[in-house]
């Protein structure tokens, strides 16, 4: 018996969703440069954003965030226009993690259980203070509780779930 053959027109597995990098939040100045909350490390090493759409020109530190000039906003109009618009790259633009290193974007979504399986809730945000991440879990009920992403309270997660301490799942 012969294997049917893959149908071209049929996609064999949803690509990766994009992941945020950053957003604008505002205008600065006249020239077309827009205020950016920055979300990784490092955002220098891209230049290129939503598919392309945008070309990141220049970059440089602001009082709340980062200044960015972007090849195509070339006015103070088109940066307001652009306020709450979300940077992103394909996941294959990202380097590779280390051990116990991850991306915001593969904790959120992730069920949350206790160290024998109960389920807890899921993770909503991952947030950093200053003093290292810290990760927002939803109760079924809709209340929130947050937990420091530290190996004493987060144990173990996967791409499949996150295991929470149960004292930290207060």
């Amino acid at each position: 018996m012969v294997p049917p053959k893959a149908d071209p027109a049929t996609p064999s597995a949803p690509a990766p969703a994009p992941v945020t990098l950053a957003a604008i939040i505002g205008a600065h100045g006249v020239a077309g440069e827009v205020r950016l909350k920055v979300f990784a490390d490092d955002l220098s090493a891209f230049t290129r954003f939503n598919d392309g759409a945008l070309t990141l020109t220049s970059l440089r530190a602001g009082n709340n965030g980062a200044i960015a000039r972007f090849a195509e906003i070339r006015d103070r109009t088109a940066a307001e226009a652009m306020r709450g618009t979300a940077l992103t790259v394909a996941r294959s633009a990202l380097p590779p993690l280390a051990e116990g290193e991850y991306y915001h974007a593969d904790l959120i979504g992730l069920p949350v259980v206790t160290l024998a399986g109960e389920p807890i809730g899921t993770v909503v945000a991952v947030d950093n203070f200053g003093a290292g991440d810290v990760i927002e879990v939803e109760r079924p009920t809709g209340k929130r509780f947050m937990v420091p992403m530290r190996p004493e309270a987060v144990p173990e997660w996967s791409p499949e779930r996150m295991v929470i301490e149960p004292d930290f799942a207060a």
